[in-house]
């Protein structure tokens, strides 16, 4: 599907298994996915799929995944799923930490938000700007509409502070490459 729409990559950062009711990747089956794709790209001509994964940021902003395996991968998505009420200096220490992760490339849906399900969650956004743009972890603006996160204020001052941006699609299925 991404072929067929033209594009020359794709990074396939499937979630980590941080709930049960998630059917996410375990350890094993990263290590398993990144022998599988690295099979796949040497019969590809003019496309290649990047290895990745979306961890899990724990509450004290630690990730769900060993630093060992995200060191394998090509790309590293984080992202907060669970513990959304945490206090605003609690909610910007877990941002920040998971930042400062060195294997860390993007802070995915930074906010949480879901339009019309979930409001954003609260942290010192210029602190988390800060710390983002000093390791040089991307803020994702989210292009799925339910998300639409980053918010244009936050972009702005994002921009100010030095930050990169990456805008994602958050497909979970090939009709969301339209995102």
């Amino acid at each position: 599907a991404a072929r067929a729409r033209g594009l020359k990559y794709i990074a396939i950062t499937d979630h980590t298994r941080f709930a049960e009711v998630i059917g996410g990747l375990n350890v094993d089956d990263v290590a398993g996915q990144i022998d599988t794709i690295g099979n796949l790209n040497k019969t590809l001509r003019g496309f290649h799929v990047l290895t990745g994964i979306e961890v899990n940021i724990q509450p004290d902003g630690s990730l769900d995944l060993p630093d060992e395996i995200l060191a394998a991968l090509d790309i590293v998505v984080a992202a907060v799923h669970s513990h959304f009420r945490l206090t605003k200096n609690e909610m910007t220490a877990r941002l920040q930490r998971a930042c400062e992760n060195e294997h860390v490339d993007i802070l995915a849906h930074p906010t949480g938000r879901k339009i019309g399900e979930r409001p954003p969650y609260d942290a010192d956004w210029d602190a988390v700007f800060e710390v983002a743009a000093r390791t040089g972890t991307a803020l994702e603006i989210n292009a799925n509409p339910i998300r639409l996160d980053l918010s244009a204020e936050l972009v702005r001052r994002a921009v100010a502070a030095g930050c990169k941006l990456s805008i994602g699609s958050d497909a979970h299925a090939p009709e969301h490459f339209d995102f």
